[in-house]
């Protein structure tokens, strides 16, 4: 549910009324397929063929990246030489396999479904910090390449190798493998256990599920400064509920049995250990895990101690612990609280290289704020303020303590900012200008600057810059590119200044009703409304089609204030709703074009769920939905996401019983027309939620349509499916709203 980046931005919805009705008419097999969005499902939104996992060596003289073809999702390892502005390949899949199938484990396969990775070949690498070596998994399988020389050489693990990371010498590899950890002596090329014992139940230096999809923690080790040490999580599951899911098309295979932790019931029992890297004996450390159950964050930076940040179920307080690795006694640094929720980054706490302090973000203070702490934990003085509009970290330099940060006080845009400790951000010159969206990677010594940047007209492009804004270069692409540049304007409506963006058909008539599909998601993670035109391609296809729409920023999404975010305690379905109805009214004030007698939603996970929302709590407004992934109860999704915001079902029911789509589905009222999707093996929001409200509305006799789409898991990356999904939501709306 979480990100972005990526959380999913989809579609869906009809008449308000529950008489049986004629369904929506299927497209012909037979017909020609629609050009724009075949090329939009095969080049992967038009994102294959641009530069993706950059890295920028210690010399500053190369940067690294991963890129496809036009048409793949294969990715390949490249290298841009900073002096001649020249890019090379540096290592292909095909090279290292050799003929062989590329093939992932079940836990790998799960764990790029948590890091919402679709892609395959090379999808991710590391550099060893003096930037001679780097170390490349494939199919379970690692390799270290020489820089210098090129020369790959096979690092002799066992099979089903899991976050493969070089040592901060450079000198060794460790990795999760059979549910334990292993390292490999880089000169011996010698496989030893560094723990023992794990098992499917109780596994070694992996993350959790709620970890990886709801904290953001991927990993479950983490080496020492020195790499004579190791810390790793022990997680345990077994009294975790178990979640099944069958291959509906294959009954023959049995099911697959995932440890799913749902409100209310037990979590897995996370602890942490450090071990010698040699051997011995793993020294635990030690926390009141009853008060604080979640280890929400592990750093062991170099200069600072292990540090970590624990945090109580219902997520209202946490605290950050420095740990003595050799007897495992913790001291508390930092305890932070909010009466809603705390907010995690888990680019903090980083400590200053030195030791004399560390960084810390906190919305104590009605937003995202960067504090520098002494080393006791005792505040030193704010680094960025609320009104910044920080987002991510891009780099702290520790040389002369310059923060690099992306974000911007306007939640639709982001941009590349810098400041010192007691010093007013100033925005990294560029040269860009207007409205966009950008990105920035900074070398450790802050001489290099790699920007990634788009715009309301421009699609993404990754440059290269000197530290002080000159321009240096851009990495090359290969990326095909949309035949149109989208339609649309972003602007503020209505006394709560709802953030909206509203997109056109390119052969809009002033003066003539449309109808209008709102594109939802609504959720408190995630913002829809970009200076991007990525981000409008798809809404500029379905508005070519005879609509305009709209894109709405509510209360309860982040990127605003702490109390605008936090307004959704308690309750998902009431201002939620309300707001994007409000904000889509103030927006048709201005624009008459805009038919409010004919408003369809559409949206995926969180968006699905407000998608149905929409047209079983309002349907005298919202008149069609598609609704892709909802989550239907809360009771049925995961802990540290749901009770975040809703509580413990036993402490606050009334908070799950406002929220439900089985509240609404229930009552004895009409119905929009509504349009159901879903993947069968999707292991985060589980198909059974879908299948719970068809139940409840086939009950009810409220007629609805659902498609499960076979196979597929949370994300769709099948061109061919994406492609016929979108054709079934247009097809919905066209004949609901036309």
């Amino acid at each position: 549910m979480r990100q972005a980046l990526t959380a999913a931005l989809l579609l869906m919805s009809a008449p308000a009324f529950a008489q049986e009705r004629k369904p929506p008419a299927m497209a012909p097999s037979q017909k020609q397929p629609d050009t724009f969005l075949r090329q939009y499902a095969e080049t992967r939104r038009f994102q294959s063929g641009r530069p993706v996992g950059v890295r920028i060596t210690p010399d500053e003289q190369s940067v690294l990246f991963l890129r496809t073809s036009p048409t793949s999702n294969v990715q390949t390892l490249y290298a841009f030489d900073v002096a001649s502005g020249q890019a090379r390949e540096l290592l292909t899949p095909e090279a290292l396999l050799k003929g062989a199938e590329e093939t992932l484990s079940s836990e790998e396969k799960a764990r790029r479904e948590r890091m919402r990775v679709s892609a395959r070949g090379f999808t991710s690498y590391g550099l060893s910090e003096d930037g001679t070596r780097l170390l490349v998994p494939l199919s379970g399988r690692l390799y270290v390449v020489d820089r210098a020389t090129g020369k790959s050489t096979e690092v002799k693990t066992g099979p089903g190798v899991i976050d493969p990371r070089l040592s901060p010498d450079g000198k060794q590899v460790a990795y999760v493998r059979g549910h334990d950890v292993y390292r490999v002596d880089l000169v011996a090329n010698q496989e030893k256990a560094v723990t023992k014992g794990g098992t499917a139940e109780k596994t070694h230096g992996l993350a959790e599920f709620v970890a990886q999809e709801e904290m953001s923690r991927f990993s479950g080790y983490w080496w020492s400064p020195d790499a004579k040490s190791i810390a790793y999580t022990e997680s345990d599951t077994s009294e975790v509920e178990k979640l099944t899911i069958v291959d509906v098309m294959h009954p023959e295979k049995g099911g697959e049995v995932f440890p799913y932790p749902r409100p209310g019931k037990a979590n897995a029992k996370v602890r942490l250990g450090v071990t010698p890297v040699s051997g011995g004996k793993t020294v635990w450390a030690q926390w009141d895990a009853q008060k604080y159950p979640y280890l929400a964050t592990v750093k062991w930076d170099k200069g600072g101690p292990l540090t970590l940040v624990v945090q109580n179920r219902l997520q209202t307080e946490e605290q950050v612990l420095a740990v003595d690795p050799a007897t495992g006694k913790t001291r508390v640094l930092l305890t932070e609280q909010d009466k809603a929720w705390v907010e995690l980054n888990q680019d903090f706490p980083l400590w200053l290289e030195d030791g004399s302090g560390f960084l810390w973000y906190t919305e104590r203070n009605d937003g995202p704020e960067v504090e520098l702490r002494k080393a006791t934990g005792e505040l030193d003085r704010s680094v960025v303020k609320p009104s910044a509009g920080f987002r991510n970290l891009a780099r702290f330099v520790q040389s002369d303590k310059t923060l690099f940060f992306s974000g911007d006080p306007n939640p639709t845009e982001s941009h590349l900012w810098r400041v010192k400790a007691g010093g007013t951000p100033e925005e990294v010159a560029t040269g860009s200008t207007g409205p966009g969206v950008e990105a920035g990677m900074v070398s450790k010594n802050g001489g290099l600057v790699v920007l990634s940047t788009q715009g309301p007209k421009s699609m993404p492009r990754t440059l290269i810059f000197k530290g002080d804004g000159t321009k240096l270069g851009e990495l090359p692409e290969v990326a095909q590119e949309p035949g149109f540049t989208p339609n649309f304007e972003v602007r503020q409506v209505g006394p709560k200044k709802f953030w909206t963006s509203l997109v056109k058909p390119r052969d809009f008539k002033p003066g003539t009703k449309l109808p209008v599909i709102v594109e939802v998601y609504a959720g408190p993670t995630t913002t829809v409304v970009h200076q991007s035109m990525a981000a409008h391609l798809l809404s500029q296809w379905m508005a070519d089609k005879g609509f305009l729409v709209v894109k709405v920023d509510g209360r309860g999404t982040p990127l605003r204030t702490a109390e605008w975010n936090r307004v959704v305690k308690h309750d998902f379905a009431t201002i939620t709703l309300d707001d994007q109805i409000e904000a889509v009214q103030a927006l048709a004030k201005e624009v008459p074009e805009l038919d409010l007698k004919r408003v369809g939603i559409t949206g995926w996970s969180f968006g699905g769920y407000m998608a149905a929302l929409a047209v079983l709590k309002r349907p005298d407004f919202f008149k069609a939905a598609v609704s892709g992934a909802p989550v239907v109860d809360w009771r049925d999704y995961d802990t540290h996401y749901t009770e975040r915001y809703l509580g413990l079902p036993e402490e606050t029911p009334q908070a799950y019983e406002v929220s439900s789509l089985l509240t609404y589905a229930k009552k004895d009222s009409p119905i929009g027309a509504l349009l159901l999707l879903h993947g069968t093996a999707d292991d985060n929001v589980y198909f059974f939620h879908t299948l719970k409200l068809s139940d409840a509305l086939f009950r009810a006799g409220k007629p609805h349509q659902l498609l499960p789409l076979s196979g597929l898991t949370h994300m769709v990356p099948d061109p061919l499916v994406t492609e016929r999904q979108y054709e079934r939501v247009i097809a919905h709306f066209q004949q609901t709203l036309k």
